[in-house]
């Protein structure tokens, strides 16, 4: 996949908004995951500390439960995240908190990037390109090629095989123009509408959104065998700077 080349847009247009979703129960992890820690860090502060670094992004907002907002407050002072604004409550289902968080972002922001707080590794260059390619395009994701075959099943029967070629994972950041996003959302809310991310929701409203390049690497953590994953990623990444 191809990456653009951004440098003919004015870059210095560009006021994004992230929204990062730290809700949920952790249920498959066994505990709260996004206060795991990963290298002696807490995960959540990864995710944090990447939108913090990035030139494109204005302002963090914060989504999570009422228990957890102290905690969190706290670790953004811990680890220097200065652009966050707001710790919001989420709602019951992911869906409810992703539009929480976007109802909350600054209105001079002209894109908002919806972020899983439980994706630590996400790398500058994902962001800047996915944001850059919003900003030409009104919505991008990263996505990376499955390299399994998909099987459709209903009643435990292989219901069919689809093209792996046009298959592809969707990760996050997922970014957009905030009217956008906002309308997809609640449209989705109010319509009782099934939506498996943020692009979904927008996709529901016949509107196309462009993909960018993401990565092996932009794992989510869910199990505790996801957070092993991330610790040889950055291990790996250790020994390559140090290269």
């Amino acid at each position: 996949m191809p990456i653009k080349n951004f440098f003919e847009l004015p870059q210095k247009n560009i006021s994004c908004c992230a929204v990062i979703v730290a809700a949920g129960a952790s249920s498959r992890f066994g505990s709260d995951k996004l206060f795991a820690p990963l290298s002696g860090i807490p995960v959540l502060a990864y995710s944090l500390s990447s939108f913090e670094a990035c030139k494109f992004v204005s302002e963090i907002i914060v989504v999570t439960e009422t228990e957890k907002i102290t905690e969190i407050a706290e670790l953004c002072e811990k680890f220097n995240i200065s652009k966050t604004t707001k710790i919001v409550c989420g709602g019951a289902t992911r869906l409810e908190s992703a539009l929480s968080g976007v109802s909350e972002t600054d209105k001079r922001c002209n894109l908002i990037a919806v972020h899983d707080g439980a994706r630590p590794l996400v790398t500058m260059r994902i962001i800047e390109d996915t944001i850059l390619s919003a900003f030409k395009h009104k919505a991008a994701i990263p996505v990376i090629p499955s390299k399994d075959t998909i099987k459709i099943v209903s009643n435990s029967f292989v219901s069919e095989t689809p093209d792996r070629s046009s298959a592809f994972c969707a990760q996050t950041p997922q970014v957009f123009v905030p009217e956008l996003i906002k309308g997809a959302l609640t449209n989705a809310l109010q319509n009782n509408i099934t939506v498996f991310d943020d692009a979904s929701a927008v996709e529901n409203l016949g509107f196309y959104v462009y993909i960018t390049e993401g990565s092996e690497e932009n794992i989510k953590i869910t199990t505790p065998m996801d957070l092993k994953f991330a610790e040889c990623i950055l291990a790996s990444r250790k020994e390559q700077a140090s290269l």
